[in-house]
């Protein structure tokens, strides 16, 4: 329940393949295991594609959400949309779009970032091109809409993979064709429209709010009552780029040139290699100190020199996070986190306990620790060191009166 694989089969979630995300299914448990109702606020700082928002909409309770990757604020801001839209209507939209795509000037994409290069055939971006150029020109929410359908098709139809830290190229891979991919998500969409009309969503549903923010810097972000509940998973400590990982959708819509993806890449929460420590940002645990002092000494021996800095910042990050959330919820607020231990030459890293010892210096109680599976490790790591299996935990805490 806690990957993306249980999306597979839930409406509007299905649609595109945000791989970060956990299921619906589990977010739907902790509101039920936590008690929540109408009268709560849920909120999610790591908000992603939206699924813990959807997951308190259908329910009738409002829910607020941030992020600070552009391409999930859209996705998760776009899925109350498909509440507007009729049985049909995707429809025929895209047989008028069919008709007017061959003669629609390109649309302009961030062609500097190298990707862009080498990540399409070249009749394949030019038709992509023309078809983001057909739906800019559509009114809300079609518009939103098919830009999402869109968004989904672009690694379908590339050389390119989502894999791990990277959007890693496979030259032998086949890409599909733009008119038939869409074709096939506006099936899909249809599918959902009447799911959501089938499940009652419609009835129940409550359109949340979902902003581009910083979850390190919440004063922006207004709340008209204090959450009471999070139910979140932050990025792990793996060294996993979202702005490279999801680098063809920024650069078709979100960013104009590399510099300005280069300057969002700096911005987000400093779980990548790429992070940038600052001279007075210390170590904010004993244990990552250890670890990162083993690193550091072993420097040359790292697959990365950049280890250490990027495990030091992304504490410091975490820790500014967990203090935001104490000063905006509500007394006795409730948070559910999953949360992915690491190990680095061997060396393991208890993630879920050091969060969860940063949290009670910061006003919360720990109330439980679930391990929710265990994981292996990189070739590299099982080479060198063995296998030994790592757990992803759900950290359960309460925020003190």
């Amino acid at each position: 329940m806690v990957s993306y694989v249980g999306n597979k089969g839930v409406p509007l979630l299905r649609l595109y393949r945000y791989k970060e995300a956990f299921a619906f299914r589990f977010v739907d448990e902790w509101l039920t295991r936590f008690g929540v109702s109408r009268e709560d606020t849920v909120f999610d700082p790591f908000c992603g594609m939206g699924t813990t928002l959807l997951a308190a909409s259908c329910r009738g309770i409002p829910a607020v959400g941030t992020d600070r990757l552009p391409v999930a604020v859209f996705i998760a801001g776009t899925l109350p949309l498909f509440f507007q839209v009729r049985p049909g209507e995707l429809t025929a939209i895209f047989e008028h779009l069919r008709r007017v795509v061959p003669a629609t000037e390109p649309a302009p994409v961030a062609m500097d970032v190298a990707i862009m290069g080498v990540a399409f055939p070249g009749d394949t971006l030019l038709t992509l091109r023309r078809w983001k150029a057909a739906i800019d020109r559509l009114e809300s929410p079609f518009r939103e809409v098919f830009l999402l359908l869109f968004f989904s098709v672009l690694e379908p139809c590339s050389y390119t993979s989502k894999d791990g830290q990277f959007l890693r190229l496979r030259r032998e891979k086949r890409p599909a064709d733009p008119e038939e991919a869409l074709a096939g998500k506006v099936w899909e969409a249809e599918m959902d429209i009447q799911g959501i009309r089938d499940l009652k969503w419609d009835r129940t549903f409550l359109p949340f709010r979902v902003v581009l923010g910083d979850t390190r810097r919440l004063d922006d972000v207004l709340f008209e009552c204090p959450p009471t509940v999070i139910v979140t998973s932050p990025p792990y400590a793996n060294r996993y780029d979202y702005t490279r990982t999801y680098s063809l959708e920024l650069c078709f819509h979100f960013v104009r040139n590399f510099a300005e993806l280069r300057e969002l890449r700096h911005s987000m929460l400093r779980s990548h290699i790429e992070a940038r420590l600052l001279p007075s940002e210390k170590v904010p645990h004993p244990a990552v100190q250890e670890l990162v002092d083993f690193l550091r000494v072993r420097r040359q021996m790292l697959n990365n020199p950049r280890i250490p800095d990027m495990l030091t910042a992304y504490f410091v990050d975490m820790w500014k996070a967990v203090r935001e959330w104490k000063k905006i919820l509500a007394p006795s607020a409730r948070v559910a986190m999953v949360v992915d231990n690491v190990r680095f030459e061997g060396q393991m890293l208890p993630v879920d306990l050091v969060l969860s010892e940063m949290a009670e210096e910061e006003g919360f109680t720990v109330e439980e620790i679930i391990v929710a599976r265990y994981k292996g490790n990189s070739s590299q790591q099982m080479g060198r060191y063995g296998r030994v299996p790592v757990r992803e935990s759900i950290v359960v805490w309460r925020k003190q009166e």
